[in-house]
């Protein structure tokens, strides 16, 4: 549902994917796309990635961001699809984890870490231009 969420809010963004900016982000269209369910797996991964990487790799993590936001460039990805897609990650995280278990607290720390996050790939999208 994360991508679901955020082509909501960002219809235009439904393009990069090949699909129709007035198609339903609910559809079967969306999860029967090969290309798009890679995508979604690979973010996912990324995240999971990031995190691991997060302390004493933060030198690391950055230079991996920062490239990642050059190659977003090419895709169409803009600058302002971040705060969307940001929002759409806060609400799966609260899916998964539950009302009872989604504390104020785990949404700041979720919110930092995808900031830095994003920070460092708009920064890349920037460097790209």
């Amino acid at each position: 549902k994360l991508f679901q969420k955020f082509f909501t809010v960002e219809p235009d963004a439904k393009e990069i994917f090949g699909f129709r900016s007035d198609m339903d982000p609910n559809s079967d269209e969306v999860v029967k796309n090969t290309r798009f369910v890679k995508h979604a797996q690979f973010f996912i991964q990324m995240i999971d990635r990031a995190l691991a990487l997060l302390g004493p790799e933060i030198e690391l993590l950055t230079e991996i961001m920062l490239e990642l936001g050059e190659k977003h460039v090419r895709y169409g990805v803009k600058a302002e699809y971040f705060p969307a897609m940001g929002s759409a990650l806060i609400d799966a995280v609260k899916t998964i984890l539950g009302e009872e278990h989604f504390s104020e607290e785990i949404r700041a720390d979720w919110l930092e870490v995808y900031g830095a996050l994003s920070y460092d790939m708009i920064r890349g999208q920037k460097n790209a231009r």
